[in-house]
């Protein structure tokens, strides 16, 4: 019995051991089988899109795959040629995730409809399903009037410019600013008119308190007969704010392949590895640092001056300023801020604002802030000559 007892032991040992190194594959296989999962990093893209894989390893094993080998796009139930600028292998540890970027495939997505990527291990194929629309009138419109020409102008500044970002900044800025000139001296000229029948309007003020709807009228007689538009700078920053969003979104964007899809037929040849992305030393993609805070100072400086000269030739002295709030605690007019103290924070705490701003935002803001900024002043300065005559 001792005897059978030992041979049945050894018997289960050896079979045991035989699992344990022929019968790994099989276990893995099954272990792998349903944690793993792949899905794209969104549902649903617009032309051009910018598609990442999520590759998820929920098992005990790690997995290794190739970026081009292993991995095969389907669409309209015909394959898609992917082309990728580096073939890597890819391991994704257990209970891990990792995302492959296909930005430089934007071409193969130019279709809309239903994508689906396929991911074969061990004899079972893994779908991700995605949805690629067409961009709307909106977007279309926005593409057409503001992003592809200043995109296109930014590659053809860069190219100029010895491949330089820094440089196509600052002459990108210029080429806005005079394009922009005229509105922005419309709205300096009616600020400057502004200031000068402050008097008028705190005597309208005066004169009408408690009288709201009078007061309006009379301000409004007042704006027509001396030809000033109050809501004048409105129109300007209506204007310059999607010319602001676009730059910033192509600066942040700049090494996206698919900002190819914008690109003018007579640009076709540009390469983004060659695009220089520092300035005097100044990581134009980075914030803070030296070169930041040096930075952060000349525009600052800069703000100050194109505040001061825009105040230039304005006082206010305490007998003109009418909202006393012990006479008027009761009027609407009491609750309106004081002048001196709105003079006071736009000279100075305005350029203490944008220095914390510019050092805390990626360089190339600052860069471009403070060139539009020192246009300003030379502008201003123009300005305030004029109406001295």
């Amino acid at each position: 019995m001792k005897k059978f007892l030992d041979i049945f032991i050894w018997a289960l040992l050896i079979v045991l051991t035989i699992n344990l190194f022929t019968g790994s594959d099989e276990v893995k296989e099954k272990q792998l089988s349903g944690k793993i999962n792949i899905e794209t990093t969104e549902k649903s893209y617009t032309i051009p899109p910018v598609v990442g894989l999520k590759v998820m390893n929920n098992s005990t094993w790690s997995i290794t795959l190739n970026n081009c080998n292993d991995i095969s796009l389907h669409h309209a139930g015909q394959k898609v040629d992917l082309v990728q600028n580096e073939c890597n292998d890819i391991t994704v540890e257990s209970w891990t995730e990792s995302v492959i970027n296909f930005s430089d495939d934007y071409n193969s997505f130019f279709e809309a409809g239903q994508y689906n990527f396929e991911y074969a291990l061990n004899d079972k194929r893994y779908i991700a399903s995605f949805d690629v629309e067409h961009r709307g009138s909106i977007s279309k419109l926005f593409s057409a009037v503001f992003y592809a020409p200043i995109f296109n102008l930014f590659v053809f500044l860069i190219t100029t410019l010895g491949n330089s970002l820094g440089w196509a900044i600052l002459a990108i800025t210029v080429v806005i600013r005079i394009v922009l000139l005229w509105p922005q001296h419309k709205m300096m000229v009616s600020q400057k008119k502004l200031q000068a029948i402050q008097p008028k309007i705190k005597k309208i003020q005066e004169e009408n308190k408690g009288n709201q709807q009078a007061i309006g009228m009379k301000l409004m007689e007042l704006y027509k007969t001396e030809k000033v538009n109050p809501m004048g700078s409105c129109g300007f920053l209506l204007i310059q704010m999607p010319i602001l969003l676009v730059i910033y979104n192509i600066i942040l964007s700049i090494k996206d392949p698919s900002n190819f899809f914008h690109i003018y037929d007579f640009q076709s040849w540009f390469d983004i590895a060659s695009i220089d992305f520092t300035f005097f030393g100044m990581d134009l993609l980075q914030s803070g640092g030296l070169t930041g805070a040096a930075l952060a100072v000349t525009v600052a400086l800069i703000q100050f001056t194109q505040v001061k000269l825009s105040l230039a030739g304005k006082k206010v002295e305490k007998k003109d300023i009418v909202l006393e709030k012990k006479k008027w605690a009761n009027d609407y007019s009491a609750m309106m801020p004081d002048p001196e103290m709105m003079n006071k924070f736009m000279l100075y705490w305005m350029p203490a604002m944008v220095a914390v701003f510019t050092f805390t935002l990626i360089a190339w803001v600052g860069l471009y802030w403070g060139m539009s900024t020192l246009f300003m002043v030379f502008q201003q300065l123009f300005v305030n000559k004029i109406l001295k005559k």
